[in-house]
C-alpha cells in the first residue's frame, strides 16, 4: 500500500487590509459646499455687509446746512475728519475746517465715555468673577435642595435687562425701597457717583449667576479623587482652592471672563434706562454715545461705531492671545509631569 505524501505547510496568510481613505474626495467636497454656503451667505449679510457699510460711510460728510453759505449741502467725500471729531475731540465744520467741541458736546465726551466704559467692565467683571466662583462653589457641593438653589440662581440672570434696569429705577429712587433701609436719601441716579455705584450694583445682580454657570461647568470637570488624594496628604481646605481648584478652573474661568468683559464694554440698555446716561456724561457709555450721535448725524456715528468696534476687537485680540498662551503652557506642564 503506497504511503500518502504529506502535505506542505501552508504559508502564512497575510491578512489583506482594504487602503484607507484619506482626506475628502470630490463629492464631499460639493457636499461641504453646499452645507456651509448658506450660512457663510448669511453671516455675510447680517454681519458683513453692516460693518463693510458703516466703514464706508464713516469716511463721508453727513449733509447739512454750510455755516458759511447758509446753504444745504449733501456732504461728500470726508476722509479722516469724522474720526479726528471724536479722536482729537475737534467739532466738524460742514463747509470745511474744524474748531473744538465744547465740553459738553458729543464730540468732547469720547474719552469721557471711554473711560466710563472700561470703568464698568473692569469693576463688575472683578466683583462678578469673585462673587460667581464662590456661588459656584457652593453650588457644586452636595447638600439637600442643591438643584432648587441652581434654578433660583439663575433668575436674575433670566429676567430681561430692560426690566432689571426699571426694577433697580424703583428701589434706588430717592423715596426707594433701598433708601428705606439704610435711612439716607441718596440720590442714587442724580449724583455722579452714586450713579455710577448704582449701575455697578444692577450690573452686578444681574450677570452674578452668568459668571458663576460658567464656572460651575469647570468645577464639575475636576475629579474628585484630587481632593480626596488632597485630603490624605493633609491639605487644608484653602490650599485645596490654590493649589487644585483654582489652577484647574482656570481655563473656563478665563474664557467666563473674556465673554463677561467683551459684554460690559457694549453696555448700553442698563444706563440708558437708570440713569440716561447722566447727571451729565458721568454714566454715558460708548454704546450711549452713538445712539446720541445717530440723532445728529448718521455718518459720523458710523465713524464712532467703528472706533467702538476696534477698542472691544483690539481688548479680545490681547485676552485671546493671553488666554490661549497661558492654556497651551499648562497643558504642556500637565503633560510634561505626567511624563515623568
Amino acid at each position: 500500500m503506497s504511503a500518502v505524501p504529506a502535505r506542505a505547510p501552508a504559508a502564512p496568510r497575510t491578512p489583506h487590509h482594504s487602503p484607507r481613505r484619506s482626506g475628502l474626495n470630490a463629492r464631499h467636497g460639493v457636499w461641504s459646499v453646499w452645507l456651509i454656503g448658506p450660512t457663510i451667505l448669511l453671516l455675510a449679510i447680517v454681519i458683513g455687509y453692516p460693518v463693510v457699510s458703516a466703514i464706508i460711510q464713516s469716511f463721508q460728510n453727513d449733509p447739512g446746512l454750510d455755516k458759511a453759505t447758509g446753504m444745504f449741502v449733501q456732504g461728500g467725500f470726508a476722509g479722516f475728519a469724522n474720526y479726528i471729531h471724536f479722536l482729537a475731540q475737534q467739532c466738524n465744520a460742514v463747509g470745511g475746517g474744524s474748531v473744538a467741541c465744547p465740553p459738553g458736546s458729543i464730540g468732547g465726551s469720547f474719552w469721557a465715555s471711554v473711560g466710563n466704559t472700561f470703568f464698568f467692565g473692569a469693576v463688575t467683571v472683578v466683583i462678578e468673577t469673585v462673587l460667581g466662583t464662590w456661588m459656584a462653589i457652593i453650588m457644586n457641593r452636595a447638600f439637600k435642595g442643591r438643584a432648587l438653589v441652581r434654578a433660583a440662581v439663575l433668575v436674575p440672570w433670566a429676567i430681561p435687562t430692560a426690566v432689571t434696569a426699571k426694577l433697580w429705577f424703583f428701589i434706588l429712587a430717592a423715596s426707594g425701597i433701598l433708601n428705606s433701609l439704610i435711612g439716607s436719601q441718596i440720590l442714587w441716579t442724580s449724583d455722579e457717583w452714586p450713579a455710577k455705584f448704582a449701575i455697578i450694583i444692577a450690573d452686578v445682580w444681574k450677570t452674578t449667576p452668568f459668571m458663576a454657570l460658567l464656572i460651575l461647568a469647570g468645577l464639575q470637570l475636576i475629579p474628585e479623587d484630587v481632593y480626596e488624594a488632597a485630603r490624605v496628604d493633609g491639605a487644608t481646605t484653602i490650599q485645596q482652592f490654590f493649589r487644585i481648584t483654582l489652577p484647574l478652573v482656570r481655563p473656563a474661568l478665563m474664557v467666563a471672563i473674556l465673554f463677561r468683559l467683551l459684554d460690559a464694554l457694549r453696555m448700553y440698555d442698563l444706563p440708558a434706562i437708570l440713569t440716561n446716561g447722566g447727571p451729565g456724561n458721568a454714566t454715558t457709555t460708548l454704546s450711549i454715545l452713538v445712539v446720541q450721535q445717530i440723532r445728529q448725524g448718521f455718518n459720523a456715528a458710523s465713524a464712532l461705531s467703528t472706533l467702538t468696534f476696534l477698542i472691544i476687537f483690539a481688548v479680545a485680540f490681547i485676552f485671546v492671545r493671553f488666554l490661549g498662551a497661558n492654556v497651551v503652557r499648562t497643558q504642556a506642564a500637565q503633560q510634561k509631569g505626567e511624563l515623568q
